[in-house]
């Protein structure tokens, strides 16, 4: 079995589909900076000196298990030349309230 069909079988289950989802937004992010990185060639060593940190710090945001700051978040954007974009929206499924 390959992980796509072990998901699917995995997102069957409610209470795995809800900690799955809360997770995306960190995994990614993870993804992205990862992405970034690589595609310029760039070590996690190389990323953290032009973000003006340690290796470790790098290696921790791009595992995905704990999210940046938006000051960290920032840094990481600019060090890789890129536009951070921080969107805060109702959720799809939920109707917007209206006042009374």
């Amino acid at each position: 079995m390959n992980w796509k069909e072990h998901k699917k079988q995995l997102m069957r289950d409610a209470e795995f589909r809800k900690e799955y989802q809360a997770l995306e937004p960190q995994y990614k992010l993870a993804s992205t900076i990862i992405k970034l990185r690589l595609s310029k060639g760039w070590s996690q060593e190389e990323l953290a000196r032009r973000m003006g940190t340690k290796q470790s710090a790098v290696a921790r945001l791009e595992s995905g298990t704990s999210l940046p700051s938006l000051s960290t978040a920032k840094r990481v954007a600019e060090a890789l030349n890129a536009e951070l974009d921080v969107v805060i929206r109702p959720k799809a499924r939920s109707s917007p309230r209206v006042a009374r």
